[in-house]
């Protein structure tokens, strides 16, 4: 893992839209923010509705002088869910430029081929090599297995076209305007990872650390960091304090993402995420996707000034 700062540069402005989230709310409101997409064009309410499933996917834009990156981070679930939401959010798939998948886990890798086929250029994609990791396994506590689908396939995606550029080390992109941590460190001593979670090598079974788990991370000059995280299965606070530790940058603005703070086994450490959280005082907190309704309500309790909630189709704006 990187010893020394990266070099992260600055941008005046970054854009996050929703394209798959847990959650989708056409009746919520605009603030200087966010925005979300309006209920009615031209007066008419449409016939059709923006889609939510149990995955993630963010079109992230990233802004300095005349220079425009565009950025996709995960691909939900389905195979047909976020391509539907670009369509209704009149996104072009050839305007991303690179792509970046936070694990191998299936709700982050859906649409992740069909968008790959209405990309001609080729694309570069960044992955921690452990994402390919196969056959995983979710262990129920009566001993049965299920197994993950593997949804990913280095030869298939380079027939697509793409460059992969595997790393457990920090990396930027996008002109050096973005930062893919890699494998995160893991210093807290709450957050633990998934407990269930197991993966088979060499014939043998063992506990996955989920150790593919990364984020991006943008430093918006005048503002500080934006954190944006796929599932966090490394902990949020493991992700914030290592992006930290890697550029150099203490302030942190904003944190958008899922937390993975759902379930029997992570609610008792709601409050310990809360507590740093507070300590870390980001001006906009944006849970999503496997954060888990209890704690989005506490997180909506605790910061009521920073506290957005998210929808599909949601974008936020955060400038210098």
């Amino acid at each position: 893992m990187n010893s020394t700062p990266v070099s992260l540069q600055e941008v005046d402005r970054v854009e996050i839209l929703t394209l798959m989230d847990n959650y989708v709310d056409v009746l919520l409101t605009n603030t200087d923010v966010v925005y979300r997409p309006p209920l009615a064009k031209g007066g008419e309410i449409p016939d059709d509705t923006l889609v939510a499933e149990h995955g993630l996917s963010m079109l992230i834009t990233l802004y300095r002088d005349d220079e425009e990156h565009t950025i996709l981070f995960d691909t939900g679930y389905s195979s047909i869910g976020v391509l539907h939401n670009m369509e209704m959010l009149e996104i072009d798939p050839a305007e991303i430029e690179a792509i970046v998948i936070s694990h191998g886990h299936m709700d982050h890798t859906g649409t992740l081929y069909p968008i790959l086929e209405k990309i001609s250029a080729p694309i570069p994609l960044a992955i921690h090599p452990d994402a390919f990791a196969s056959p995983r396994y979710f262990v129920l506590d009566d001993g049965r297995k299920l197994l993950f689908p593997q949804t990913l396939d280095r030869s298939k995606l380079e027939k697509l076209g793409v460059r992969l550029i595997e790393s457990r080390e920090a990396t930027l992109i996008a002109d050096d305007m973005a930062l893919v941590t890699g494998e995160v460190e893991r210093t807290t001593t709450f957050e633990k990872g998934l407990p269930n979670a197991y993966l088979e090598r060499n014939g043998n079974m063992e506990k996955d650390p989920i150790s593919d788990d990364q984020a991006i991370a943008v430093h918006v000059k005048g503002k500080g960091l934006v954190v944006i995280s796929g599932c966090a299965h490394a902990g949020i606070i493991n992700t914030i304090l290592y992006i930290r530790k890697v550029t150099g940058v203490s302030d942190v603005h904003a944190v958008l993402g899922g937390f993975h703070l759902s379930g029997a086994f992570f609610e008792p450490i709601i409050e310990e995420t809360i507590n740093e959280i507070r300590k870390l005082d980001p001006k906009i907190l944006v849970p999503m996707h496997c954060t888990g309704w209890k704690a989005i309500h506490r997180f909506s309790e605790e910061f009521p000034g920073s506290f957005i909630l998210n929808s599909v189709g949601s974008r936020f704006t955060i400038s210098s």
